[in-house]
């Protein structure tokens, strides 16, 4: 998407915040110049994901355009705080920018519940498009009692199957076979239609999990499977694009609404720059990381039919029947009308 689009809709969400906020950001407002800053961006993945080449665009533009009277700190790997606690300390405002899985926060809303509805997005562009439009950007700006912002959302792309026991092809291959998820009842019921099992496990412990065989499997892009090695401790994995991880920038309310003119400008643009940055990189990252995870030769690397993938389709289709109510039939309308279902 354009940087101009992204600046509108970065512009739109702040104008509706700002006509809500609390009155703390006046005398910031007042004053012209760019105010001296530091500021954290936390999130849980590793450097060589589309997630972070994204904070570092956004980095990069944000202190060469202040000539680094805002420096930006990227805190990568759960290096500062993990899945566990982020929310928690954004809330606190003890640090600006995180970018988690949207679906951590169905308990907040169900609504975030769309990433995870099975084989509703085809790809990165459907997904964007629903993200960036009405319904979207609703979903976005569900949390600001929190005191938190939903600000653009960055893809990570399509899921696909990793275990260690055998070779998955039919939705009967995942019975009696536990997957650690992101968690959720969602994710639950899916894997449960499928006769799995499903655990949620903290992504910084994924890797010995699978290694010390406490699940079976994992489900994940290729960008986290390659870039987390989970590849080289699972011995089987499925193509299947079953749902999405699709991750989204959020920031405190507090926080944003400190800033003036000029140094808001600034972090606006930087945002729209570290978008751009992160939904090309999406696609990139993903089909290096099929390669390399093909190359490495310690995966059996399974890539199913469309009449394969139908098989999966039809067997889930009692996820919507139960999930349409609870996410709402306007929010289903608006992806399905993107993913031209």
């Amino acid at each position: 998407m354009k940087k101009g689009v992204l600046l509108v809709l970065v512009s739109f969400t702040l104008l509706i915040l700002v006509a809500c906020g609390d009155g703390n950001s006046a005398d910031a407002q007042e004053n012209d110049e760019v105010q001296k800053m530091i500021i954290r961006f936390v999130h849980v993945v590793s450097e060589n994901t589309p997630k972070h080449q994204g904070a570092l665009a956004m980095k990069e533009y944000i202190e060469e355009a202040s000539d680094g009277t805002i420096r930006m700190e990227i805190y990568p790997n759960s290096s500062l705080f993990g899945d566990q606690d982020e929310y928690q300390n954004l809330v606190a405002n003890n640090i600006q920018f995180i970018a988690p899985a949207l679906t951590k926060f169905v308990g907040n809303n169900p609504q975030f519940n769309i990433s995870e509805m099975p084989f509703l997005f085809e790809n990165d562009e459907q997904a964007i498009e629903f993200w960036d439009g009405e319904k979207g950007q609703e979903v976005l700006g569900s949390l600001q009692e929190d005191g938190v912002l939903g600000l653009s959302m960055w893809p990570n792309g399509g899921k696909h199957l990793t275990n260690n026991k055998r070779a998955i092809t039919s939705p009967e291959d995942l019975k009696g076979l536990k997957f650690r998820t992101q968690g959720g009842q969602l994710m639950d019921m899916i894997y449960s239609t499928l006769k799995a099992g499903s655990e949620s496990i903290p992504f910084d412990e994924l890797y010995t999990a699978l290694d010390q065989g406490v699940v079976d499997g994992q489900e994940n892009t290729f960008s986290n499977i390659e870039s987390k090695k989970f590849h080289e401790v699972q011995k089987y994995m499925t193509v299947i694009n079953h749902t999405r991880v699709d991750y989204a920038v959020f920031t405190n309310t507090k926080f944003w609404n400190s800033m003036n003119d000029a140094t808001r400008e600034i972090v606006e643009e930087g945002l729209a720059k570290g978008t751009e940055v992160a939904r090309a990189e999406a696609l990139t990252l993903n089909e290096q990381a099929l390669e390399k995870i093909k190359a490495a030769g310690t995966t059996e690397v399974n890539e199913l039919t469309a009449e394969q993938v139908d098989a999966f389709r039809e067997v889930l289709q009692p996820v919507y029947a139960k999930y349409e109510e609870i996410i709402g039939a306007d929010v289903i309308d608006a992806a399905l009308k993107v993913s031209n279902h």
